[in-house]
């Protein structure tokens, strides 16, 4: 092989042959001496193919504005057939009958729709439109909402969401239950009252707690009391007898036991102590110094200077 032969082969593309144009061969159409063709107007032409959607269809009727118009077919058709005969030669005439079998469509009638039938058309209301009085209107309005209401009655529950309960949810989605919430709510607030009433009773002193009780039980023991009480009570003589009186001339003769244990059973101290508007002795354990910062003492001051300032002007008004 030669170098060109090889590079051409390999490197080089060649020119494509030329094609050959075909030739087109005139059909010979063959006269055919047994076929008229007659006048169009007279004769007709053999009819197209059906449309398949049109055969199948019905009666049409169509609404328009509250008048309807009725389509009708008709089931004969008004196309004629050409054609050869098949038996011998020569000039065949056309047929002038008529073909039974295929429909053909005839001029749409018309029909109106009485008044009485014609679809009523009603606002958004439920009220006639056109010029009308106000009491139409309203029965008009009145007569659609009634029979929604009995539409309504109808439902069934569980599609109208009647008599159901609500559900909650919380932001994540899942169901919360009303009435757990209720009483947790609940108690917690009776916790956070049971709380101020501790912390309430922690600001009293055991005294005032003790004086509190025997105030709710002499209550209660009142119930249980006759309403008439003679002379003869002994629980009235002994009540009456454990009272103090200053102006009892009697106090003098009687010894007085120190109490050796106060109101909430705790020892108290035996010596001497400034007294205090309270009325509270200082525990056994107290060493007898005052640490206070002498507010008892000038409360105390105070209130006799006042009541003998109240005795001097008195006994001056009397003077005068």
């Amino acid at each position: 092989m030669s170098l060109a032969s090889y590079l051409a082969k390999n490197y080089l593309n060649a020119d494509p042959a030329p094609e050959q144009k075909k030739k087109k061969r005139k059909t010979k159409h063959k006269k055919d001496d047994n076929v008229l063709i007659a006048d169009d107007d007279a004769l007709g032409w053999e009819p197209s193919k059906p449309d398949v959607a049109s055969d199948s269809d019905e009666d049409r009727v169509v609404t328009v504005g509250g008048v309807s118009s009725e389509f009708k077919k008709t089931k004969t058709s008004g196309w004629k057939k050409v054609g050869a005969d098949e038996a011998g030669g020569g000039i065949i005439g056309v047929s002038a009958t008529k073909k039974q079998d295929e429909p053909q469509e005839e001029a749409p009638v018309r029909e109106e729709t009485p008044e009485d039938e014609r679809p009523q058309v009603l606002m958004s209301s439920g009220a006639l439109p056109g010029l009308q009085t106000a009491q139409a209107v309203a029965d008009s309005i009145n007569a659609k909402r009634a029979a929604e209401l009995a539409a309504f009655a109808k439902m069934d529950k569980s599609k109208t969401g009647k008599d159901t309960e609500t559900i909650y949810r919380d932001a994540s989605g899942r169901i919360i239950s009303v009435a757990m919430m209720r009483a947790e709510a609940r108690k917690k607030h009776e916790a956070e009252e049971e709380a101020k009433r501790q912390a309430s009773e922690s600001l009293k002193g055991a005294v005032q707690i003790r004086e509190r009780e025997e105030r709710v039980k002499a209550l209660d023991e009142a119930k249980y009391m006759p309403f008439s009480r003679y002379a003869d009570d002994k629980e009235l003589n002994e009540e009456l007898k454990q009272r103090d009186r200053w102006e009892d001339p009697a106090l003098g003769f009687i010894e007085t036991k120190k109490e050796k244990v106060s109101k909430t059973g705790k020892p108290l101290y035996q010596g001497a102590a400034m007294p205090n508007r309270y009325g509270i002795r200082p525990g056994h354990r107290w060493d007898g110094v005052d640490r206070g910062n002498g507010f008892e003492k000038r409360w105390f001051a105070a209130r006799n200077a006042k009541r003998d300032r109240e005795q001097m002007v008195h006994n001056w008004q009397y003077d005068e």
